[in-house]
């Protein structure tokens, strides 16, 4: 069976914190109501509406909030992202061993997409707007085992695929949190993902027959 390994996109693949909080902060202004652009930038994970709601927005206004900033995350956010560190060499790692790289994530499909085709990325399966324990069955679809993410809702995905959590702390959750939530092994970046994956491979890759 060939090696699979599923990897979240925010702050594990890409870093778009200051296009997300610049697109929080235009919906604010233009609907008039209390948002902080840094705040939903430094939280990443949870779906969008949950954040909403977490700002205190009126449940009659979010699917508005939603759709505008939608709409503007392709002009205001993709341009300014950047991959995080580790990242492209992470994803050259399994293709040196003949492996595939999925994506798994909870934004918006179509502008996840847009991310991987600005960063000139290619993934053999990408699924958008996903979260938590949801990821599991399109990471057992794939055949994944292993799922590299930031967040708990990470972990539990990976755990709900009985793929192999490997967890960094580039995200909001630090070690605690994702051992806590079941992360087998956490990394403190990307970096340092491909020397974990030459040690491990053996356990995730079927030898040849002689």
């Amino acid at each position: 069976m060939a090696l699979t390994v599923g990897f979240d996109l925010d702050m594990t693949l890409i870093d778009a914190r200051p296009g997300v909080a610049a697109a929080i902060d235009q919906v604010g202004a233009e609907f008039g109501v209390p948002l902080d652009g840094s705040d939903f930038a430094s939280r990443l994970g949870p779906p969008l509406q949950d954040m909403f709601r977490d700002a205190g927005m009126d449940e009659a206004i979010i699917p508005a909030l939603m759709d505008r900033y939608r709409a503007l995350y392709p002009t205001v956010v993709i341009a300014t992202t950047v991959a995080m560190p580790g990242a492209e060499e992470a994803m050259a790692a399994v293709r040196e061993r003949d492996g595939r790289v999925v994506v798994v994530t909870g934004k918006f499909e179509p502008n996840a997409r847009l991310h991987v085709e600005a960063l000139g990325w290619h993934v053999d399966h990408l699924r958008g707007e996903l979260w938590s324990s949801a990821k599991g069955a399109v990471l057992r679809e794939q055949g994944a085992s292993i799922y590299v993410g930031d967040h708990v809702g990470d972990v539990h995905g990976a755990l709900d695929a009985d793929a192999v959590s490997v967890a960094v702390t580039t995200g909001p959750c630090d070690r605690r949190e994702l051992v806590d939530a079941g992360a087998e092994v956490v990394l403190t970046s990307l970096e340092q993902f491909p020397a974990w994956l030459a040690d491990n491979a053996g356990r995730f890759v079927e030898p040849m027959a002689g």
